[in-house]
This record gives structure tokens, C-alpha cells and sequence, in this order.
């Protein structure tokens, strides 16, 4: 009962960082480097996998921000890159996806000292449930492909990408930390937590 107090009490600081004029500044930065991200920095391996950088904005907010502001960041991002640049079908499964990544890097990384471990368990968590499980199955679903076909080259394509995925969301993270920490927006109370 006490963890479901504790949760809600982040979700709740999470909304109200929402409402921060200087934090929607930042997210609107954020939203712009990760459209620039996802147009130039994103390669495509073959037609159902696509590997790219736009997220780190994402993870940026997240950590920042918490769990609430990352998921509808999160969400709003992935309507507004469809409807700039289209790949095939609009389906809410996926921006449901992004939403519910949003929701665990926020709850894992919010208000939480930067390491490893987390950022390796958060990626873990993602690329299982979201990338592996829920992205096949929306693929099957709207392209007619069997799950257990798309399934192994989707999960050696995770497989392969965590270590990546978690040294660069490291490095980013401390480096955003430090930013932080000089322009004054942190403190080592909130490294305590």
C-alpha cells in the first residue's frame, strides 16, 4: 500500500511539472530535436525494423520530468512525427507503445541517482515488453505476418541494441545531470531519493 501511495505521489509531481513554463519550454526543445533526430539520424534494416536516435529526447524528459509528462510527451511526439513524415498506416498501437515506454523510463528514472543498473533494467523492460512483444504483435496484426516469424530478428535486433541503447542513454543522462546541476535545477536532495 505504501509503494502505491509513493507511486501516486510521483505521478502527481510528474503532472505538476507539466504546468512548469520553463519545463514546456524545454519539452517543446526537446520535441524539436527529436523531430530533427527522427528525419536524420534513423536507419531502416529491412522493412520492419527501423534503428534511431529520436528517442533520447524522450528519455531526457522522462528523466527529468517523471512518468506522466514523459507519457503524454511521449505520445504527442509520435502523433506529430507521423503527420510529418508518414510510414505507412497511422495505428494506435503504436503511440500506445510510446505512452507506455514513457511510463516505465519515467517511473524507473524520475527523481533517482543515474546508473547503470537502472538504465539497464529500464531498456530491459522496454525491449521486451514494448519493442519484442507489443510492436510484433502490432505488426502482425497490420501486416498479415505471422508473430513467430517477425519475433527472432526482432528480438536479436533488441538483443543486440541494449548494451548500445543503455551505454548512450548513460552517457546522456549524466550529462543532462550536470547540466542540471550548473543552470541550478538540481540539487543533492534530489540525488537522495
Amino acid at each position: 500500500m505504501k509503494k502505491i501511495k509513493e507511486y501516486k505521489e510521483i505521478c502527481r509531481s510528474s503532472l505538476r511539472e507539466l504546468f512548469v513554463t520553463e519545463n514546456m519550454v524545454l519539452c517543446g526543445l526537446m520535441a524539436a530535436l527529436a523531430m530533427v533526430l527522427s528525419m536524420t539520424a534513423s536507419i531502416e534494416v529491412g522493412p520492419y525494423i527501423k534503428i534511431g536516435f529520436s528517442g533520447i529526447p524522450n528519455r531526457i524528459v522522462e528523466f527529468l520530468f517523471g512518468p506522466v509528462t514523459g507519457c503524454l510527451f511521449g505520445g504527442a511526439m509520435d502523433v506529430l512525427k507521423y503527420a510529418l513524415k508518414p510510414t505507412g498506416p497511422f495505428f494506435f498501437g503504436f503511440t500506445f507503445n510510446v505512452m507506455l515506454a514513457g511510463l516505465i523510463y519515467g517511473s524507473i528514472f524520475y527523481k533517482k541517482p543515474v546508473s547503470i543498473k537502472r538504465i539497464m533494467a529500464a531498456e530491459l523492460l522496454v525491449k521486451v515488453i514494448v519493442n519484442c512483444f507489443l510492436n510484433t504483435l502490432w505488426i502482425s496484426m497490420l501486416y498479415g505476418k505471422g508473430f513467430f516469424v517477425l519475433l527472432p530478428a526482432r528480438l536479436l535486433k533488441n538483443a543486440v541494441m541494449l548494451p548500445i541503447d543503455s551505454m548512450i542513454l548513460y552517457v546522456s543522462l549524466v550529462y543532462v545531470k550536470k547540466l542540471m546541476y550548473k543552470v541550478g535545477r538540481f540539487s543533492k536532495k534530489r540525488e537522495l531519493r
